[in-house]
Order: structure tokens, then sequence, then C-alpha cells
């Protein structure tokens, strides 16, 4: 199973919605997964599977805000200029 590493930045409507459907009322320290990146840093993420993909998600404040606002005004994803449309590819794991 492929496993990707995204940040904020390269969020995407699809790994948003699966992340609101898996934590809809926000995620918890139980379901934060830490782990070392191949640099040897801390790395601490929440995961959303498809069946194919692991996508591990840093977690900010600005990932919570995201998740809230997306949640309650789908258009947030097209009217945020954080965001990148393309799907994360750089920091794959097998």
């Amino acid at each position: 199973m492929k496993r990707i590493i995204v940040e904020y930045a390269k969020l995407t409507t699809d790994i948003l919605d699966m992340l609101i459907e898996k934590y809809p009322d926000g995620y918890d320290y139980s379901d934060v997964i830490s782990f070392k990146n191949s640099k040897g840093e801390t790395v601490k993420a929440i995961e959303v599977k498809t069946e194919d993909t692991i996508y591990l998600v840093k977690i900010s404040d600005r990932l919570e805000n995201a998740m809230e606002e997306y949640a309650d005004d789908e258009d947030f994803f097209e009217d945020n200029d954080d965001f990148d449309a393309n799907l994360p590819d750089d920091d794959d794991e097998d």
C-alpha cells in the first residue's frame, strides 16, 4: 500500500472530504500518529485511507481551521489561495 505524507498546502478536496468524514467532530490525541521522516524529524499526522493509499496528513493549526471551514463551506477550498491543486507526490513512503 502506498503511503503519502501530505502538508496543509497540498490538501485536495478529496483528502479534506475523507478527513471530515473520518473526523466529523475533529480528531483527538488518540488519533495522532508520530513517526520519523527521512530527515530524522518527528512528524505528527492523522491518517485517512483509500483502497490503495494511506494519507498521513501533517497536523497544524491551519489544518484544524481548514477542516472546520471546509465542513461549513465547500467553496472554502476554491476561495483559498493556500492550497496547491495537485496531489502530493514528493514525500511518498512505501
